[in-house]
This record gives C-alpha cells, sequence and structure tokens, in this order.
C-alpha cells in the first residue's frame, strides 16, 4: 500500500489514521514475516478489533474497512475539500494532485485480504468485512450522518475508475460539506489541548418550526432573516426577547433544523467564552458555511463587564464582522444590562450618568432584528394546549382537558407554551403507565 505517496490526503491525525498505517504496514510485510509472524497476527487481530469498535462507536455497517475509508475522506479537511464544501467542482491543478490520491485510495478500498489472513492464520478479518449492525445512533454519529458514510462506502466500491471515485467525493462535499462542520448541524466552544476549539453537539433536538404552535409572526420574522442570510443577501444580528417558555430557543433549534442543508451551522457560545469570540471567528470566517453564534438566555447584571466583549464584535471593532456569521441571542430583557434608577439619579457619584445609560443600552441597540415573544392569553393558551393534544393523540374531552390545562397552569409558572407543552407530556406519562 502505497500510503508514503499521498500528496494532498496525507494528515489524518494520529488515532484516525491509525488502522490505515498499520494495515499499509502488514500489506508490504506479512509475506515475508521472520520471526514476527505471531507479532503480525496480533496487529491484525487488532485491527479487526478497532474496526469492530468504530463499528460500535460510529454506527457504521457493512464493509467496516471501506467505512473506515470513507470516513477518513469525508473528514479530512484540505484544500481540496475545503474548496469543494458547498460550492463543488474547482479547477487547476489541484484536480491532478487530487486523482493521483484517489487512484491510491482505490488500491485500499480494492484490497483484499483473504492472503494476509491465510499467511498470517487470522480467522475473523470476515466479520469486519461483512458487518451487521443494531439499529440507532452512534456515540459520535446519529444515523443520519452514519448512513451517509456508509452509502457513500457502497458508492465507491461501485466505482470502477479513479475519475468516478473523485466524482463522488467531489459531489459528497458539495452536497453535505466536509469534516465537522459538513457532517454536523450544532456546535459548542470548549478549551481543549489546542486552546480554543469548536466541537460537535452529537444530538441536537429535532425541532421545526411548523411544531411550534402560534407565534406566527415572531416565527415568520426569523425564518426571513434566516433564509436572506443563507441566500447571500443582507440580514442582521438578531435578539429574541420575551417572556420565559414562549419559545425563543426552541425557535432557533428549528432553524437550525430547517436550514442545515443550505449550509447553516450553530455555535452556540456561552457568557464566559465571550472573550473567545474573535478566536471563534478566526477558525469560521473563511469556511464556505453559513455560522450563527448563539447566545441563550443573555443578560448582564451592572457589575459584569464581558457585554464589552460582545459588543466590540457585533460592531465596532476594527475588524469588519464576515459576512458568513451572525450573532443570534435569546433573553427575557430587552435591554440586556440591568439598569437601576440610580443610573439616572442627578445626585449620584457618577459624574456623566447618561454615558452609563447609553453604554447599557448600546448592546441590544447592536442587535438589528429585535423578535418579541408575548405570553399567550388564556384562549391561545387554551389553543396551544388543543393543539398539542391533538399531536399527541390524546383522546380526551375537550372540556375537561381545558380545565385539566388551566389547574396546570395555575400551579406550574403560569400561561406559556412551554407549560402547555409540559401539560400534555404529564398526560402522556399518566396515561401510558
Amino acid at each position: 500500500m502505497r500510503i508514503q505517496e499521498l500528496v494532498v490526503y496525507r494528515d489524518f491525525g494520529k488515532e484516525e489514521g491509525r488502522i490505515l498505517q498499520d494495515i499499509s504496514y502488514l500489506a508490504g510485510h506479512y509475506r515475508d514475516p521472520g520471526g514476527r509472524k505471531e507479532e503480525m497476527a496480533s496487529l491484525l487481530y487488532d485491527c479487526i478489533h478497532r474496526l469492530l469498535e468504530l463499528a460500535g462507536s460510529h454506527g457504521f455497517y457493512g464493509n467496516l474497512w471501506h467505512c473506515y475509508l470513507s470516513d477518513l475522506l469525508v473528514n479530512n479537511e484540505n484544500s481540496y475539500s475545503k474548496a469543494c464544501e458547498i460550492r463543488g467542482r474547482v479547477q487547476g491543478t489541484i484536480n491532478r494532485a487530487v486523482l493521483h490520491d484517489i487512484v491510491i485510495f482505490k488500491e485500499f478500498f480494492d484490497y483484499d485480504f483473504t492472503d494476509m489472513a491465510r499467511v498470517l492464520s487470522v480467522e475473523g478479518m470476515e466479520l469486519a468485512l461483512n458487518y451487521v449492525g443494531g439499529e440507532g445512533d452512534g456515540k459520535e454519529y446519529n444515523s443520519r450522518i452514519r448512513d451517509r458514510i456508509c452509502s457513500l462506502a457502497v458508492k465507491f466500491t461501485k466505482n470502477h475508475t479513479p475519475e468516478e471515485m473523485k466524482a463522488t467525493l467531489t459531489g459528497f462535499y458539495k452536497e453535505y460539506g466536509v469534516g465537522k462542520f459538513g457532517l454536523h448541524k450544532a456546535f459548542r466552544v470548549v478549551h481543549g489541548k489546542e486552546g480554543v476549539e469548536i466541537v460537535p453537539i452529537r444530538n441536537i433536538a429535532h425541532v421545526h418550526l411548523e411544531d411550534l404552535v402560534g407565534y406566527e409572526i415572531p416565527k415568520q420574522k426569523l425564518a426571513q432573516n434566516t433564509e436572506a442570510f443563507v441566500e447571500g443577501r443582507k440580514a442582521n444580528n438578531c435578539l429574541l426577547f420575551g417572556d420565559a417558555g414562549t419559545g425563543k430557543s426552541s425557535s432557533i433549534k428549528a432553524i437550525a433544523n430547517a436550514y442545515y442543508s443550505q449550509g447553516l451551522r450553530m455555535i452556540e457560545i456561552y457568557k464566559h467564552q465571550f472573550q473567545d469570540l474573535n478566536e471563534v471567528i478566526a477558525q469560521i470566517k473563511n469556511r464556505n458555511y453559513k455560522f450563527i453564534i448563539y447566545m441563550d438566555d443573555l443578560s448582564f447584571e451592572d457589575f459584569e463587564v464581558e457585554y464589552k466583549y460582545l459588543k466590540a464584535v457585533i460592531e465596532g471593532g476594527l475588524e469588519r464582522r464576515p459576512d458568513n456569521v451572525l450573532i443570534y441571542a435569546t433573553s427575557n430583557r430587552r435591554h440586556l444590562v440591568r439598569e437601576k434608577f440610580s443610573d439616572k439619579e442627578e445626585n449620584g457619584d457618577e459624574l456623566h450618568r447618561m454615558d452609563t445609560v447609553q453604554e447599557k443600552l448600546s448592546l441590544a441597540a447592536r442587535f438589528g432584528v429585535t423578535i418579541y415573544f408575548s405570553a399567550p392569553g388564556q384562549k391561545e393558551f387554551q389553543n396551544i394546549v388543543k393543539a398539542l393534544a391533538r399531536r399527541s393523540h390524546i383522546l380526551m374531552p375537550e372540556e375537561e382537558l381545558l380545565q385539566e390545562a388551566g389547574k396546570w397552569e395555575l400551579a406550574h409558572g403560569g400561561l406559556s407554551g412551554r407549560c402547555a407543552q409540559q401539560f400534555v407530556d404529564y398526560l402522556q406519562s399518566v396515561r401510558n403507565c
């Protein structure tokens, strides 16, 4: 195996590329093992073990060797794959270099393990080449991502030439993207060994805008701004504010699901991480996706200063915010920084008191679109309950349903969409006992 001759697809990471490295070594040495036959057999058994573990963690099925190779290709962020993501085929000399690598990868895909297993007296290789997996998600990939990679592995085996294989891979990059940003919808920010890292959120809630009963005007306003953004038109940073439990956070999750196929990705960041915003933006500004940096339940006490980092990033720093980045936030407050009557008192010890007031108001003003989510009235709350009950197939007389819903909201925080959903969930739980 000519792994050392790869030009573009070289850097797979120490752990990710380990199986390929070991199989490549065995392919070059197993025919003349000398006194190392047992050692080589043990290494092949270890490779089989890691392929089976990969099936468990990623949910792969079928030919695990092919799935593993496909996973390497779709996750390798190089000059070619990043140029192809979302846009598709590119021109230039890079195509010759990629085709050179694909010729080598086709050799990997076509490799026959029969002779290696026979010479090394290893049994069980066929388990990894015809693996039947269980249902459901893996720890690393959900079923949607897993099926894409397993399907790609099958397509590669049907490609008779390296040119066909390259076209299949390029089509995958165009449709889904490459690496973590291509495969996942949502991300969070963590501090890892190499500093600020953007890591995937493996399981995002499957919420859709049509699932949210009511709030048609706020949902429409949010969708219009987001559609303009993903289509490359002018769009604004967006603040969703209003009463608790009215669907602000659920609406954000819904647009992450709705516009994923159009290249939208969501990055969640917390208040204590605002100082990392510039580093986060530096990592995403040159990618061919649209990123929304999302801040949930945003508000500041008057002694907190993190909002100043956010102000500079949104609007005010020397570096212009990239066209592929917007900031969306949810809050129970219209004005995000807590204000006090003392801020406006003339006899206070603040020399320029209006400057203090304006600074506290200026953060909210930097969100070009503000969307208000109000608590529903009694009639609207009842409509939400009835709609959710129908969707959950709860068969209950309407009068009794609304009477019980009224009791529930009095004991559980008042009128809100969240309260209605919790009530319906409760009905489902007691009826399933």
